[in-house]
């Protein structure tokens, strides 16, 4: 059987848009895949709220840098075939980093951390690297995350091309969740519970394909 690593934030987690409640285990994006993939491969969800892809929130009450627990987090569900990295849109606030360059320095950090993890589980190749940029920012009304997120939407919007050309260069996948999925209005970041299952059936595609199931 094949072991899948989601690495994710609170889209990979199942915040719903409105309050701070979770979506049901099935309708998260990484149990919509395991239930596509059946019994080929177990898919284990890693995901944090706020959880940047290499940068320092420091308000926050936990650690949020993504680039300082990856490699916690290889080790622990070591051996791992392929790794999901979904991550940037935190990023996008203006007091944490505020562009898609930013982000896609700190997706490469992340993808150099996976590739580098080879050996430390008698492995003699690293994971497989799957890079998926998150649907983009979009209006709302809501005062606290159109604050949080001020003026980033067309920011959030180039991630896909950045993370598109970064996952050619590193040799991985990409996949852009924006194709099958888009933000709620009602805080502009999340997903309502058909968006969210809507990237885990999006993505299995890809997934087959790359562990050759």
């Amino acid at each position: 059987m094949r072991t899948v690593l989601c690495y994710g934030d609170s889209i990979t987690w199942g915040s719903q848009p409105a309050g701070r409640d979770r979506h049901a285990f099935a309708d998260r994006w990484p149990s919509v895949l395991q239930a596509g993939l059946g019994n080929q491969a177990q898919v284990i969800a890693e995901g944090l709220r706020g959880r940047t892809t290499a940068f320092d929130e420091h308000l926050a009450d936990c650690d949020r840098n993504g680039a300082r627990i990856l490699p916690t987090v290889l080790y622990t569900h070591a051996p791992l075939d392929l790794v999901i990295l979904m991550l940037g849109s935190n990023d996008m606030k203006p007091a944490i980093a505020g562009t898609a360059v930013a982000a896609t320095q700190g997706m490469r950090r992340l993808v150099e951390q996976v590739q580098l993890s080879a050996l430390r589980d008698n492995s003699t190749e690293p994971p497989a690297v799957l890079v998926v940029a998150p649907p983009p920012l979009s209006e709302t009304a809501n005062p606290l995350f159109g604050a949080m997120f001020a003026g980033r939407i067309a920011e959030s919007q180039m991630l896909a091309s950045f993370y598109a050309d970064l996952a050619d260069e590193m040799g991985c996948g990409f996949f852009d969740a924006g194709s099958v999925a888009v933000t709620s209005p009602i805080d502009g970041v999340h997903l309502d519970a058909e968006n969210t299952r809507a990237i885990g059936r999006g993505i299995e595609p890809v997934v087959r394909m790359m562990l050759g199931l």
